[in-house]
């Protein structure tokens, strides 16, 4: 930065899970290896603080078992991107999203490249490079790329973190969990063939799950953060976030509305949708959901959005809930992912 040097940083989105990581590490990493401006310094940046890192369970245990120290990782906090595009350094490559929350809006004109695989919500000026595709983790069109590029370039690390990331965002491979697509398969196979030593799919699929679901020793207020989503409109903001736990345990946790109503006020959130996910030992998915506000109206606008929702149809059925300012169902479709709940919640709002 002190000598002018353009910083062309890669960055995931703020959930900041596995999927946006490696992709962001493993394409700095290929762009560094064969861009033809060496005058560009290739950063990833992980998009949270550095002490939210803990809560990334299945982040930690990937890297640490590849031999990536924390240390040698730059989290948001860390670098000032706002800083370096004002001094006209900047250019930013967005992996896993394609569109900046409103407090980095800012940061637009900096963007070059996208990839992600979600549908595309807004146009990108011609200049910049978008790859949008329905694939199962953004790791498999990092992939992909790294795949069309000079050969050598893919090292057994690198092979070994998107091969993982793959097999975790697709469920092994499982066409049961709604999630893999024929090019999933395809990147883990080429990754497996370049690379014959990678352990077998099980046994990394099964390391990881049972990383990402180990909150035992989280707090409730961590298990909220460890993968969480914010939408907001003109004068309500909702949290969406993952639970890792079944929604039984959970509404047992002790003290989990105090917890819940001091996780909102501290962070001005007027509600929050708790998402609970499990696996049974078929590793297919259960979800349950969890509607908190003390706004009585914006828990029965986003209450009765879920349940009428029709793009998909989630196939709410009502809980009995230990108090009235939560709203609790089990989820008869439990294909339909975060992903694909957060539209009606966005449309609710």
């Amino acid at each position: 930065v002190r000598h002018h040097q353009e910083i062309h940083v890669v960055m995931g989105n703020e959930a900041c899970d596995l999927d946006s990581t490696v992709s962001a590490l493993a394409l700095a990493y290929f762009l560094a290896k064969t861009s033809p401006a060496p005058k560009a310094a290739f950063i990833p940046v992980l998009n949270i603080p550095r002490a939210d890192f803990a809560l990334r369970t299945e982040t930690t245990f990937l890297l640490r078992e590849q031999g990536i120290p924390a240390t040698s990782l730059i989290f948001r906090d860390e670098i000032d991107l706002g800083a370096l595009h004002r001094a006209g350094l900047l250019s930013l490559t967005l992996v896993d999203h394609h569109v900046l929350p409103g407090a980095d809006a800012t940061l637009e004109e900096a963007v070059v490249e996208v990839l992600d695989h979600r549908p595309l919500e807004r146009d990108r000026a011609p200049s910049c490079r978008v790859t949008a595709e329905p694939v199962g983790s953004c790791a498999t069109l990092v992939t992909e790329r790294i795949a069309q590029g000079p050969p050598g370039v893919l090292d057994r690390p690198t092979a070994a973190l998107l091969h993982g990331t793959i097999l975790l965002d697709c469920v092994n491979l499982s066409p049961a969990a709604g999630k893999v697509t024929p090019r999933d398969v395809a990147c883990v196979s080429l990754l497996e063939e370049r690379f014959p030593e990678l352990p077998a799919r099980d046994t990394v699929f099964e390391a990881l799950q049972v990383a990402k679901f180990d909150v035992s020793g989280l707090t409730t207020e961590q298990m909220l953060r460890k993968d969480l989503k914010v939408l907001s409109s003109d004068e309500l903001v909702l949290a969406i976030s993952a639970i890792y736990v079944d929604l039984e345990t959970f509404l047992r946790r002790p003290g989990l509305l105090q917890d819940l109503d001091a996780f909102c006020q501290a962070r001005g959130y007027t509600g929050l949708v708790a998402m609970t996910i499990s696996f049974n030992e078929r590793n297919e998915p259960s979800r349950q959901l969890a509607v908190y506000s003390q706004h009585e109206p914006l828990r029965s606008t986003v209450c009765r959005a879920l349940e009428e929702a029709t793009t998909p149809s989630l196939h709410l059925q009502p809980l009995l809930s230990p108090w009235p300012c939560v709203g609790t169902y089990a989820q008869g479709n439990a294909l339909a992912s975060r992903k694909k709940v957060l539209p009606i919640l966005r449309a609710a709002l």
